[in-house]
């Protein structure tokens, strides 16, 4: 709602607008919030297993780590399976409608405003004025429309009195008119003048500026808003047109290449007859044409690589977001046993922590991977892979019990009223 407030402001939507709004916002959110809840909730497990000396009695029993995690182990890999589907199938539409949302709202103006005395310009092809305006009945008092529908022609309405107000579906603006005069006059025509004087007249203006109406689904959509299916569809045609910009770049070139081995750009005697001077130029016209077209074939070549990549990030990200579910299990299974703190503050901070950085990595590899410094799947992936390396570490030193995490050094930096929260919510 922050990040919309200024769109929205104004606008006259109804409760079900902004729910729908909300709604179809929060599953990009879903997506970032359940690899994190799965770090907290295994650290806040294990951690207060730990706290309880229950992993001692696991031990003891002899029931190792490896078999303590097997159980969150094989859940986070049904936790990522159902959050791949959500990804594929649920995020992408989502997101369209969103995006529909928005450009509905974006079009929309203002709820029609009216002040007494200024002329009102909000309805295309009307200027609006009434110098006394009763807000509660939309009453109005000596009213002067210019009517500029007709290109033509100018009719200027005046009355003594009207009403204003929106039909039922509110695609009409309705304006009711009693004792007032129409002045008529041709642009074209300028001997041309017409008055007719009424009782009641009712002027119907077009309202759609002022009511909020939907788009039907149909608009292109972009790689956010697109199954796995259909952007490694896309990318196999895209790779087709960029084979079909890479063979005329080489063609050019080569041609290119064999004009330049003629040594017309620096010939050892520059010609003096007419006719040696003409085949010149047209020899370095022609070599300016094929630079022209080779440099052309290249940034065509570029755009569609970078296309390329922009969906192939896409698809990856489809697949590597749901993976850090069970990275993360590798993480806050040995993490919780070494914190020996249950309290959701504790989990709450090392999740951060780690979600801040593979976040840092996903952003950064994104970023890298769109502008064809590192290949696709290393902008994705290489957040996966370091966390899985420190999860593999860590489990590592947690089984042979030579890491223990202690706080007491940080404790002392937090202030006291904190410390007493953060004991507080350990003990619940």
């Amino acid at each position: 709602m922050m990040k919309f407030a200024d769109r929205l402001i104004g606008k006259g939507l109804g409760v079900w607008v902004i729910i729908k709004l909300i709604t179809f916002n929060l599953a990009w959110m879903v997506v970032l919030v359940v690899p994190m809840a799965t770090l907290v909730s295994t650290l806040m497990a294990f951690g207060s297993m730990s706290q309880n000396n229950e992993i001692t009695i696991l031990k003891s029993s002899g029931i190792s780590l490896k078999k303590m995690m097997a159980a969150p182990f094989i859940a986070s890999i049904v936790v990522a399976y159902l959050l791949f589907l959500f990804n594929n199938d649920v995020l992408p539409d989502a997101n369209h409608q969103a995006k529909i949302l928005m450009e509905d709202i974006s079009r929309q103006k203002p709820t029609l405003s009216l002040q007494p005395g200024v002329f009102s310009q909000d309805v295309a092809n009307y200027a609006i004025l009434a110098r006394e305006i009763d807000k509660g009945t939309n009453e109005l008092k000596d009213v002067v429309i210019y009517d500029y529908t007709n290109p033509t022609r100018v009719d200027v309405v005046t009355a003594q009195k009207g009403r204003i107000y929106f039909s039922k579906n509110q695609s009409k603006l309705i304006m009711d008119l009693w004792d007032g005069e129409i002045h008529e006059s041709d642009v074209v025509q300028t001997n041309y003048y017409r008055e007719i004087q009424f009782q009641k007249h009712r002027i119907i203006m077009n309202g759609d500026q002022f009511s909020f109406q939907q788009s039907a689904p149909g608009e292109p959509r972009g790689d956010r808003e697109l199954s796995t299916g259909a952007m490694l569809t896309i990318i196999d045609s895209l790779n087709q047109v960029k084979y079909n910009a890479l063979k005329n770049l080489t063609v050019q070139t080569n041609k290119y290449m064999l004009i330049d081995n003629a040594s017309v750009l620096n010939p050892p005697n520059f010609p003096k007859s007419t006719t040696q001077k003409l085949l010149y130029l047209n020899a370095l016209q022609q070599i300016r044409t094929a630079q022209n077209i080779i440099t052309a074939n290249y940034r065509v070549w570029q755009s569609i690589q970078d296309e390329i990549n922009s969906y192939t990030v896409e698809v990856h990200k489809k697949y590597a977001l749901p993976v850090a579910c069970i990275v993360f299990i590798l993480i806050g299974a040995p993490l919780g046993v070494m914190v020996k703190k249950g309290g959701f503050g504790i989990a709450a901070s090392i999740s951060l922590f780690f979600f801040v950085v593979y976040w840092a990595f996903l952003i950064g590899g994104e970023k890298l991977a769109d502008r064809n410094i590192i290949t696709p799947f290393w902008g994705m992936w290489s957040a996966n892979i370091l966390l899985i390396i420190v999860g593999l570490l860590l489990t590592t030193k947690t089984i042979q019990e030579t890491v223990t995490i202690n706080f007491s050094a940080i404790k002392k930096i937090i202030p006291k009223q904190w410390r007493s929260y953060q004991e507080e919510s350990e003990e619940n």
